[in-house]
């Protein structure tokens, strides 16, 4: 029987080790992405735009998770944008914090810095001048102190030169006058990489909404027949079972094939109408199993095309992978890819990330 899929990261994701061993990244994906880096306390990665990102990463089990996080869009345009994320247990979320960098005041003048907040997450958006002033800091700094009433966290700065540098490199910033840590007199340097443009296309609605019911029924049998070990047949995973008309007579048909604690994962097929044994699997770049035809915790809205899933290492979401497809019609194409390799309390939307697209 197969693998339930909820202890660990899914199989797919094996193949790249980031920081303590965290596996998340199959060949299939290096081979078309930018590949993440860890320097020592520090996490950059850059997309298929070139635009890249580099965070810090938390100590295990912090009281106060703290981190920044730096982006860098790629091109002579391209802007960086330097954040401060801090999430605390607060009776009421603080309006500034103070920072020290190795025990000194920052900015040297110690004046609070403004926050928002979003639930027990609070945010500094740093100034350009303020960003400037820590990048240049960093290159001798260890540490950076946060202080709330009440709460104090510390982000490591050990690696964070490395891996800025390593951004200008991507994106051909080295010996430029916009580069990040190696400036120089050079005022080119290459352009954004253009985004592939994915038209994505609404499932038309079936004529009888539940003409669907059956069709994943349908091949649930078949699949049984072809393979009894291919897809767990459990009563609550059959229950999870969709399909959805894509028009032409044909159906996007999901089996529910195992569960874990906080994953699920789904087996992906495109069956002609009410003709099971023709059913082809879908081939998802970073699919998983064998066929490259599953995906965890997925959802497809056909009022919109879209498909995306998100694959948790662990319950609270804090670490995993995250992509998307859209229907245009004849295929899914892939549309999005993020991942974080270290399960450190760090939010989704600031995971790296390794691939987007754009709408026409």
């Amino acid at each position: 029987m197969r693998r339930g899929a909820g202890n660990k990261l899914p199989d797919r994701l094996n193949g790249v080790a980031f920081g303590v061993g965290v596996a998340l990244l199959p060949a299939l994906v290096l081979a078309a992405t930018p590949e993440p880096k860890t320097f020592r306390d520090w996490m950059a990665g850059c997309d298929n735009g070139k635009t890249c990102a580099a965070l810090s990463l938390p100590p295990d089990a912090a009281e106060t998770v703290a981190y920044l996080r730096i982006e860098r869009a790629a091109g002579a345009e391209g802007t960086s944008r330097l954040v401060l994320r801090v999430r605390g247990e607060w009776k009421k979320p603080p309006t500034t914090v103070q920072l020290k960098l190795d025990g000194s005041p920052f900015p040297p003048a110690g004046k609070p810095l403004p926050v928002s907040s979003d639930g027990d997450v609070v945010t500094l958006t740093f100034s350009v001048e303020d960003t400037a002033a820590l990048i240049e800091a960093a290159r001798k700094a260890t540490k950076l102190v946060v202080t709330a009433p009440g709460v104090t966290g510390s982000v490591s700065l050990a690696g964070s030169v490395a891996a800025m540098l390593w951004i200008d490199e991507q994106q051909g910033r080295i010996g430029a006058t916009t580069a990040l840590v190696r400036k120089g007199a050079n005022t080119t340097v290459p352009p954004a990489p253009d985004l592939p443009v994915v038209t994505a296309k609404p499932a038309p609605p079936p004529p009888d909404m539940k003409a669907t019911a059956p069709q994943a029924a349908q091949l649930r049998a078949e699949l049984k027949k072809r393979n009894p070990d291919a897809c767990e047949d459990d009563p609550a995973l059959v229950e999870s079972d969709s399909a959805w008309a894509l028009g032409n007579k044909r159906m996007l048909v999901a089996l529910a094939c195992s569960r874990g604690a906080y994953n699920l994962s789904s087996s992906f097929f495109i069956m002609p109408e009410n003709e099971p044994a023709k059913a082809a699997p879908l081939r998802f770049p970073n699919g998983e199993g064998n066929d490259g035809n599953e995906l965890t915790n997925a959802s497809f809205d056909p009022r919109t095309g879209h498909l995306t899933f998100f694959s948790k290492g662990r319950g609270i979401g804090d670490c995993g992978v995250s992509g998307g497809y859209a229907w245009t019609g004849a295929r899914f194409e892939q549309t999005e890819l993020a991942m974080m390799g270290e399960c450190r309390g760090i939010a989704p939307e600031d995971w790296i990330t390794l691939y987007r697209s754009r709408s026409p």
